[in-house]
């Protein structure tokens, strides 16, 4: 037996050793932090730290929050444009780019707390309905809806809904003293990327683009037919402001104006192979004469066209410096429909320059505050200010072109400050004009009613002096009244606020018309089309100089970033 027992002995030994391992293992990972496990998974960190957070934490804790709120500084750590979108983002984001969204069919702006419905799409829900404009909004469904929960989400969120769906909306009128009840039947309304179609002159048709969305292609096709049948023999297209949308949206269009075989653009990354993007020559416009203005505001998809148009020698660029938004996103959907925009390769133009300007890995405040940090460079002001940090490149005639973010236009426009006053500053940036315009078109609506052309309408203002009607509405909200400087400021404030009541009166078209009567890049245009110049032509082997028009621009960027806040529903 004794020697039975000795022949085993080696086997219980090894069999206790695993057992020990076994049990060793076991304590580590459950009482010890899980910190082997940690180490040595690698790739699957932070799966590990999200597990042990749920299974061992103190308090409770809400993990699919919690990843919320740390996918954005993940992706934060790429660069500026990989992010992280809730389902509700996506939503709310997508529907400027669709060719609709299915709501009550209103233009809002939420004033004290009360929505006040500024325009009503014609021959939509809200419009059948029996809505007007002027009208505010007190109810929903029943529910008293003013005060601190009307939000612009909020209000979408309860407006908009199913093609189909019934939505009852209480409503307090002007001229009558008591609360109004309409049921709307939700349906489609159209959004258009295409905000004004009109001729500049007896031969010059102007197409501002305001976005590159699902039927901007279309969109651009009608337009081109509307000028087409009032004899228009050169073009500009207004990208200012324009922050990008669809790529083959910019392409398809892009694609009329370029002989066949001409490169637009393409797109190159780690694990994205080129991919170059052609015109195919069946373009109807590859002859005309062709303007295109840009601002520090127009990024991606419109830098792509100027891009386009610029490196082929295809049009002259007129404005300043674009933004430089030059990366392509994924997108990749989850399965509650959020989604993550993950950057994969970068745009060039057919040169071979990046339009992406510069940032720092993880560092994304210099990146956001690029724009203020050029007007505080004097960028918007003098042509010698911008910096170019990129390669040289040229386009198919041999003219000289910079990489390293943005496109520089060809005429440079700088922004005139020799009227711009402490004061005028003061009723931009403080909202006041807005809510001026607001109110007086609330007030006036009657009267404002018997205008239905932009000129008529502009004309009736001026009598008016709606610069003195602000300065003392102003004055009773805080902005203290300064004569001297108000009239030094007269044209620009009369400019602004008059402009503000003819887009809540007549509609988008009316309010650029309203603006491009007296702006420079459009008189810019004009001259060089008159001219016969708007084709580049090839450089005479001096230096070249880009050139630059030394026109007043009335402070164009504080008069149109303030268009946007105006929602709909």
């Amino acid at each position: 037996m004794n020697q039975n027992n000795n022949r085993f002995m080696p086997l219980l030994m090894a069999i206790s050793i695993v057992v020990g391992i076994i049990i060793g293992t076991f304590y580590a990972n459950h009482f010890s932090g899980n910190r082997l496990n940690i180490i040595n998974s690698g790739s699957n960190r932070l799966n590990n730290l999200l597990h042990i957070i749920d299974d061992q934490y103190v308090d409770k804790v809400d993990i699919d929050s919690l990843v919320e709120k740390a996918m954005p500084q993940i992706l934060a750590e790429l660069d500026p444009h990989s992010v992280y979108l809730s389902a509700d983002e996506v939503e709310m984001g997508s529907d400027d780019l669709k060719g609709s969204f299915s709501g009550v069919g209103i233009e809002f702006v939420i004033r004290e707390d009360t929505i006040h419905v500024q325009n009503v799409v014609k021959n939509g829900p809200a419009e059948r309905a029996g809505i007007l404009a002027g009208d505010k909004i007190i109810s929903v469904d029943d529910n008293a809806f003013v005060g601190k929960t009307v939000t612009n989400q909020e209000a979408m969120r309860r407006l908009k809904g199913k093609k189909g769906t019934k939505v009852k909306i209480g409503i307090r009128r002007y001229g009558h003293s008591k609360p109004l009840s309409f049921t709307v039947t939700r349906g489609d309304i159209p959004q258009k990327s295409i905000s004004a179609t009109y001729m500049l002159d007896k031969k010059t048709g102007y197409i501002r683009i305001k976005n590159f969305g699902e039927n901007t292609y279309p969109e651009m096709l009608i337009a081109l037919s509307t000028l087409a049948n009032e004899g228009f023999s050169n073009l500009v297209i207004d990208l200012r402001d324009n922050t990008g949308g669809y790529l083959n949206s910019a392409v398809q269009i892009i694609n009329e104006f370029l002989p066949k075989n001409k490169l637009i653009v393409y797109t190159q990354g780690r694990k994205a192979p080129r991919q170059d993007y052609r015109s195919d020559g069946y373009g109807t416009y590859k002859d005309i004469p062709l303007v295109i203005l840009i601002n520090e505001a127009s990024a991606s998809a419109s830098e792509i066209f100027a891009g386009a148009m610029q490196d082929n020698d295809r049009a002259t660029i007129i404005g300043r410096r674009s933004f430089g938004k030059g990366l392509v996103q994924q997108q990749i959907e989850f399965p509650d429909h959020s989604m993550i925009r993950l950057t994969i390769a970068r745009y060039y133009t057919p040169s071979g320059r990046c339009i992406q300007k510069p940032y720092t890995t993880g560092d994304n405040k210099d990146y956001e505050q690029d724009i203020i940090t050029r007007y505080q460079h004097g960028e918007f002001f003098s042509q010698d200010s911008i910096k170019h940090t990129g390669p040289k490149y040229h386009t198919t005639l041999g003219r000289t072109v910079y990489g390293g973010g943005g496109i520089t236009p060809d005429i440079f426009i700088p922004e005139d400050t020799l009227d711009v006053t402490s004061y005028y500053r003061q009723a931009v940036m403080s909202g006041l004009i807005l809510q001026f315009a607001f109110t007086y078109t609330d007030d006036n609506r009657i009267q404002l009613n018997n205008f239905k052309e932009m000129a008529d309408l502009a004309a009736y203002l001026i009598r008016q002096n709606t610069v003195e009607q602000f300065a003392t509405y102003a004055d009773q909200h805080g902005l203290r009244r300064r004569n001297v400087l108000i009239e030094k400021s007269h044209t620009l404030l009369q400019r602004h606020i008059n402009s503000r009541i003819i887009y809540n009166m007549l509609d988008e078209q009316a309010w650029t018309q309203y603006l491009n009567q007296d702006d420079p890049a459009i008189k810019t245009a004009l001259d060089i089309l008159r001219k016969g110049e708007a084709f580049p032509s090839k450089p005479n082997g001096k230096k070249e100089d880009k050139i630059a028009y030394g026109i007043p621009s009335y402070d164009y960027l504080s008069v149109h970033r303030h268009v946007t806040m105006i929602a709909q529903a």
